[in-house]
């Protein structure tokens, strides 16, 4: 996920998801996006039919966005932010960086468990695991401390912007 609070991108709608055609494709697959303003997306779908599936994806994608549409395109107007919305992207930055720990731990986990399984089989030496498990711990270590670096750039980021 990417919390962008800069001017506005087509890419800020890159997890919108749309219902065409029996299946569930990118918005990127069924309209054109353009941002003719700083603070103003336009998204025109291809097929007239897709307007309505279009607003909805938008709305499920949870972008804090409020779609108009007018029977052609819609018109997807960035809010200028506000403190209270600059807290709550904060917020979403620290989930997302939390969501992140937890996968790193959990892989930690897996890999972990591979060495007790190999150890249990003879495989590899206790001194050997012991040291494979320190090296995961490294690794664990060291992208867990990537990933607050990240978390703390984001927030000044947002707060400054």
């Amino acid at each position: 996920m990417t919390i962008r609070t800069g001017k506005a991108t087509p890419a800020l709608l890159d997890p919108v998801r749309v219902e065409a055609y029996g299946s569930v494709m990118p918005l990127s697959q069924v309209a054109s996006i353009t941002a003719p303003q700083p603070r103003l997306l336009v998204v025109q779908p291809w097929d007239k039919k897709l307007l309505s599936a279009v607003v909805r994806g938008i709305q499920k994608a949870d972008l804090g966005l409020n779609p108009a549409e007018d029977g052609e395109l819609i018109r997807l107007p960035i809010p200028a932010l506000t403190e209270a919305r600059r807290q709550e992207l904060v917020k979403r930055a620290k989930k997302t960086g939390e969501e992140a720990r937890v996968t790193i731990r959990n892989i930690r986990r897996d890999a972990n468990d591979e060495l007790k399984k190999a150890e249990k089989d003879r495989a590899v030496s206790e001194d050997e695991a012991e040291r494979l498990r320190a090296e995961v711990q490294k690794v664990t270590d060291k992208h867990g401390a990537a990933v607050d670096e990240i978390l703390v750039r984001k927030e000044k980021e947002i707060l400054e912007v």
